[in-house]
């Protein structure tokens, strides 16, 4: 069973996974804390990681995508975003997907996530 490391420190992002995935098979585990988001990744060993482009602490999304591809350039990133204003910063490179929180981003999560495990 693929597993999915969702790391926010907002509720609504751990509710947009759950309905995605609902009753997909694949084990979800949450890391509250970004700033200790590597750590969740070293403890839990997830094979696809969400993220969250903007928390509620000092340390933004991409910083942590930055951190998460340094240490494990490997492991497939989805960045999540409340807006598409983003969509033309070069960070976003960085990411192996992202989604926009819109009326299809259960249904695009949904889509990428496979995406990603199928070419694995």
């Amino acid at each position: 069973m693929k597993s999915i490391l969702i790391i926010d420190d907002q509720k609504w992002v751990k509710e947009l996974c759950q309905e995605a995935y609902n009753p997909n098979p694949y084990r979800l585990r949450a890391a509250e804390d970004v700033a200790k988001a590597a750590m969740g990744i070293k403890e839990y060993n997830p094979d696809l990681v969400l993220l969250n482009l903007y928390t509620n602490c000092r340390i933004t999304g991409w910083d942590v995508l930055l951190d998460i591809k340094k240490q494990y350039p490997l492991l497939p990133v989805i960045l999540i975003a409340g807006h598409e204003k983003f969509l033309f910063d070069q960070r976003l490179a960085r990411a192996d997907e992202y989604v926009i929180v819109d009326s299809f981003a259960c249904e695009d999560l949904k889509q990428k996530t496979a995406w990603i495990f199928d070419r694995k």
